[in-house]
């Protein structure tokens, strides 16, 4: 493999070193817990939301275009027995929000999950507010969760009367910590039909059968089996029937070596390219050279000879040069590796921008065996 004549800057030729060396330890492919690649069908959080409104604020809510917020605000006075007109109710402490949280697979009624609150308004903070009573449904519009609590924001907005002012971070958004009790469980069965479903992350084949022989391998007997490349059965034995937890911990702590798609990811935004650990090449000969043209303006004065009849001029002076790098032809031979590829584009002298362009190139011409992704 030919080098380049040293004209690649130190900095450059570090951090692509760097970079080689990570790829040369990521050809290995470690082996990944079951749990880390796939997930039992059925254990999952599904999502809550609700509408309610903050109070307390400190003449930072919501403004006198913001109707609903007083129609909720003069509803809920209405249940406690105070009869309030909505179009009389201005108050600038109140801001109606959006309340999110998570409901985790085996929540309990009582349990305490955290909670989101958003400004649907024109309220500038939520500082200091607490959010009353709110409902959280489900899709199936039934209420799962009621939450309730002193917000907490984690920034502030400060302005004054002539305008301008200070803003940190995102004032109209916060969190309340187990600020919600869950009302209502989802049921969950594992394995009460005698069978448990497993979904990989990334369907590949490849990984579902090493999958199904790593488990097949455990239990000393033909109990799963790959429908497909993203699902894994598994029939639950015997001495398990009643110990389902148990067979599931087992399940999850198996180490699975998988078997990624060779892949290179490029953001082009900012020059970033990631490669997987699969990527390999065909025999390929890569000739990179950077063409600098540099120009360069000055102004001269121009000084008539003594008793001429002309005048002291000042006048442009132009000056244009133009260097081509002096990179040779270089042969990547087939089925190099990902740390050979690096080694080979530093001794080019690549640029992570310049290393985009060669790939694609390679790509192109038919001879990486993987596939670009631009995010």
């Amino acid at each position: 493999m030919t080098h380049s004549s040293g004209k690649l800057r130190s900095v450059l030729a570090i951090s692509l070193s760097i970079v080689g060396l990570l790829a040369l330890g990521a050809e290995q492919v470690a082996a990944a817990r079951l749990k880390d690649v796939a997930a039992f069908k059925g254990v999952r959080s599904n999502q809550l939301i609700g509408n309610g409104l903050v109070v307390g604020l400190n003449g930072s809510g919501d403004g006198n275009n913001v109707k609903f917020n007083t129609q909720e605000m003069a509803n809920l006075l209405e249940r406690m027995g105070v009869h309030a007109n909505p179009d009389q109710v201005k108050l600038k402490n109140i801001a109606a929000v959006v309340v999110t949280a998570n409901l985790p697979a085996f929540a309990r009624v009582g349990s305490k999950i955290d909670v989101l609150v958003s400004s649907i308004g024109d309220a500038k903070s939520l500082q200091g507010g607490t959010l009353l009573l709110t409902p959280l449904k489900g899709v199936d519009d039934q209420v799962y969760a009621l939450a309730q609590g002193p917000l907490s924001v984690g920034g502030f907005a400060v302005s004054g009367n002539a305008g301008g002012g200070v803003t940190k971070n995102h004032p109209t958004a916060g969190r309340i910590a187990a600020g919600a009790s869950v009302e209502r469980e989802i049921p969950v069965a594992l394995g009460a039909s005698g069978e448990m479903v497993l979904a990989l992350h990334d369907p590949d084949f490849s990984t579902a059968n090493h999958i199904v022989q790593a488990i097949n391998r455990e239990f000393r007997k033909a109990v799963a089996v790959s429908p497909d490349s993203g699902t894994i059965k598994i029939n639950v034995p015997p001495q398990f029937q009643n110990k389902v937890v148990a067979m599931m911990a087992k399940l999850e702590n198996l180490e699975i070596a998988p078997d990624p798609v060779a892949k290179v990811i490029i953001d082009e935004r900012n020059g970033t390219v990631v490669m997987g650990a699969g990527v390999r090449i065909a025999t390929v000969a890569i000739a990179h050279g950077n063409l600098m043209i540099n120009v360069k303006e000055r102004q001269l004065v121009s000084q008539p000879m003594p008793f001429a009849q002309g005048t002291t001029q000042v006048v442009p002076d132009t000056s244009i040069t133009v260097k081509e790098g002096g990179d040779r032809l270089m042969v990547m031979p087939e089925g190099v590796s990902i740390g050979q590829v690096v080694q080979a584009l530093n001794a080019l002298g690549a640029t992570p921008r310049d290393l985009i362009a060669i790939l694609q190139a390679i790509k192109a011409a038919g001879a990486l065996q993987a596939e670009i992704e631009v995010i």
